[in-house]
């Protein structure tokens, strides 16, 4: 079992930068792929960004590539979401995601377990 726990979301406002963190705990963290997603009201939670085990290979939704960057420090068992220059439209809540495959996962349901989810607002 892992347990991921988000911080760093907030009230930003639009313009601004964001580094969230989630913090894994209950299994090997380098051999975990990770993932950020998030959900907006209303809207289906999406994919925003991805991590293979090393770092070495990292991805980002093709709507956010010029403003995310995901990274992680396997010593700290802590992967990272930076996200630039925020717009109303990136308010949702933000969860953090695990999954035993260790490459990169951009599918949901291929994540095994998942943070409570960070909120962040973007007022503009």
């Amino acid at each position: 079992q892992v347990q991921l726990v988000e911080s760093g979301g907030g009230l930003v406002q639009a313009g601004g930068s964001l580094r969230l963190s989630c913090t894994a705990s209950g299994r090997t963290f380098s051999n975990l792929g990770m993932g950020w997603f998030r959900q907006a009201p209303g809207k289906d939670r999406e994919f925003v960004a991805a991590i293979n085990w090393s770092g070495g290979w990292t991805t980002c939704t093709d709507s956010l590539k010029d403003r995310c960057t995901i990274s992680r420090d396997n010593a700290k068992n802590t992967v990272y979401l930076r996200l630039d220059n925020l717009k109303p439209e990136d308010t949702a809540v933000y969860y953090c995601a695990a999954s035993r495959l260790t490459g990169l996962t951009v599918v949901a349901a291929r994540y095994d377990y998942w943070g409570q989810g960070t909120q962040v607002t973007v007022s503009s």
